[in-house]
């Protein structure tokens, strides 16, 4: 081979890109077993803390009895199971929408929706800092892609008023991955209307969290019945798997004839369903406020002692909170002594994220203890600046 595998994982190495797993011999908890080491948790998307909730568990226990393990094939093969339905009916009605369909991931949702909507010919508008499966999705469909400065509405109008095509959607993150900051929905919408655009919004990290009623970031800025496409996951806040857009009766169609994802995938199996089904009506509980609440406290603590510490931080109020660290050599040597302590945080480094701007992800759960956060900021302050961080 001109360029070996061999070769490419040294490039790889050399740059300070490398990747590996880490084992984990636990739930999903605050804290977990991590490489056989006890350590805080503080890079999951678990952000409710449901991933080992009990009436998730109890949920997927008895859908395994009264349905078995697997779906056996693409819904338009086998047949809609009733969980499949119910979840659906209970998603639509969260997110105030006519319907909703599921999918096997995020990255399916995306991959598939965004192709089902758009083509040759037709145009996308995407903020520069979209997710990857985002960029997936628009580069499948065949569409134009343009991307406008992150979350820049007045360029984005500009881009709208110069480019027209057959079919125009505007897409974005409710809350970035990365940077864990909201969309300016209001302003989206005004645009989408304006134009005659259709509205995509993944909210992977608002659902469950954001809102009065935890159904996101469109809630949360009074503008949920005005976005087209709601796409978001259960494996995050909601502690389950799979990934669901919630829309109107006439775009759930198209979805189901034209999403590839969809159609080509065994279907998600009864006790992801079921867990997911618990997980949706969990969050529009009383405990689901309690929970928010414990989550709300426990970021701005989190956030508050790392600011006042001296850190590089994005502006932002969500439960994703990112400190710069600027290199990847440097990122992955907070990371490891980091662990070391007894903290688990994940550096972010290229492609994630731009070149220079390598970071700690810290992500805060409703169920971490305060005094550990407190510790964890003094540790995570004394290491930063033990190598010149701060």
């Amino acid at each position: 081979m001109k360029h070996s595998i061999h070769e490419e994982l040294d490039e790889i190495r050399s740059r300070g890109l490398f990747r590996s797993t880490r084992l984990i011999s636990s739930r999903q908890s605050a804290r977990v077993n991590c490489n056989g080491c006890d350590q805080l948790l503080l890079c999951s998307n678990n952000y409710l803390g449901l991933a080992d909730h009990p009436a998730l568990a109890a949920a997927s226990i008895r859908a395994i009895e009264g349905y078995g393990t697997s779906s056996g094939a693409s819904r338009l093969v086998s047949g809609t199971m009733e969980l499949h339905e119910e979840l659906e009916q209970a998603v639509a009605a969260f997110k105030g929408r006519e319907a909703a369909l599921t999918f096997n991931s995020g990255h399916a949702a995306n991959t598939g929706i965004i192709p089902a909507l758009v083509g040759r010919g037709d145009l996308v508008f995407s903020d520069r800092l979209n997710h990857a499966s985002i960029v997936d999705g628009i580069l499948l469909s065949g569409a134009r892609m343009l991307r406008y400065p992150h979350n820049d509405f007045e360029q984005l109008g500009r881009l709208l008023e110069k480019h027209s095509g057959r079919r125009r959607l505007i897409v974005t993150d409710g809350v970035f991955s990365m940077d864990g900051d909201l969309a300016p929905l209001a302003e989206l919408v005004e645009l989408k209307k304006q134009h005659q655009a259709l509205l995509m919004v993944d909210d992977a990290h608002g659902s469950g969290v954001m809102g009065a009623q935890g159904r996101g970031s469109a809630e949360l800025l009074g503008v949920g019945s005005d976005v087209d496409i709601q796409m978001g996951t259960f494996g995050k806040a909601l502690g389950s798997f799979g990934a669901y857009a919630a829309v109107s009766e006439e775009i759930r169609s198209l979805l189901v004839n034209r999403a590839r994802s969809f159609i080509f995938s065994t279907s998600l199996p009864p006790a992801v369903l079921a867990a997911s089904l618990a997980a949706v009506t969990l969050v529009q509980s009383t405990e689901g406020d309690l929970l928010r609440e414990r989550l709300a406290g426990n970021t701005r603590l989190f956030r508050q002692g790392l600011h006042d510490a001296g850190f590089i931080m994005p502006e932002g109020s969500t439960q994703i909170v990112p400190v710069i660290t600027g290199s990847a050599e440097i990122t992955m040597r907070f990371s490891e002594a980091l662990l070391s302590e007894g903290i688990f945080a994940q550096g972010i480094r290229p492609p994630t994220v731009p070149a220079g701007t390598s970071r700690l992800r810290f992500t805060l759960m409703a169920t971490h203890d305060p005094a550990d956060l407190t510790w964890s900021v003094e540790r995570i302050s004394a290491i930063g600046r033990r190598l010149g961080v701060l």
